[in-house]
């Protein structure tokens, strides 16, 4: 994507890390000499600006101010397990990613809108019951100028660029804002039980025993 649209000052913004081995930002940070913060709720690194903070929406944007990250950067990344879509709706129009990249659930179909109720303490259980469907991000990316032109094959993340830039450079992306083509199904999961012929894996998280309901995102 940055090789298409160019970068502005490399900085980038990414939310639940871990301990930053595995998540979006790695091969910038390490191969294309970007620089960013890294937020999550259980690890800290200074070396690599990685802060041990609990994300809500009642805290993103003081955090945002308070570890200094500019209006305009390039790249935001979410990945909480659970309450994405709502930190991404919280955060303050000041903030102007170019590029954003989020977790959603892929179990809802492309043409479902649901999203998890908010509850700002909430830990992810390891369940179906998380985040938010293709579509509900789709609406609320446009809601804030963001366009939909991207899904790994994983099934896990969404990608979006700011509609002007789209329109200002002429860029246009296959199946660009078509939810129903992008969509990937979960290609992800866990292994069942050890079988005579080898491991046997189940596609995706785990029921959600709770039948918990999700909500219309409201956009």
């Amino acid at each position: 994507i940055f090789d298409t649209i160019g970068t502005f000052n490399k900085y980038f913004v990414e939310i639940g890390t871990e301990d930053g081995s595995e998540c979006n930002t790695r091969f910038l940070r390490e191969k294309r000499n970007w620089t960013g913060l890294m937020m999550d709720g259980g690890v800290e690194n200074n070396k690599i600006n990685l802060r041990r903070e609990f994300i809500t929406c009642e805290n993103i944007n003081d955090l945002l101010k308070k570890y200094m990250v500019p209006n305009e950067f390039d790249f935001l990344s979410i990945d909480i397990d659970y309450n994405d879509f709502w930190i991404w709706k919280s955060i303050s129009s000041s903030y102007q990613p170019r590029v954003i990249a989020l977790e959603y659930n892929a179990f809802h179909k492309p043409t479902e809108d649901k999203v998890v109720k908010y509850e700002a303490q909430y830990k992810w259980d390891g369940t179906r019951y998380f985040g938010a469907s293709f579509l509900a991000f789709q609406k609320l990316g446009k809601s804030k100028g963001y366009t939909l032109v991207y899904a790994d094959k994983s099934g896990s993340n969404i990608f979006f660029i700011q509609t002007k830039i789209l329109k200002d450079q002429k860029i246009f992306f296959k199946n660009i804002d078509n939810n129903e083509k992008l969509y990937r199904k979960p290609g992800y999961g866990f292994m069942l039980f050890h079988g005579r012929i080898g491991p046997i894996f189940r596609k995706g998280h785990k029921k959600d025993l709770l039948d918990r309901s999700f909500v219309n995102s409201g956009i």
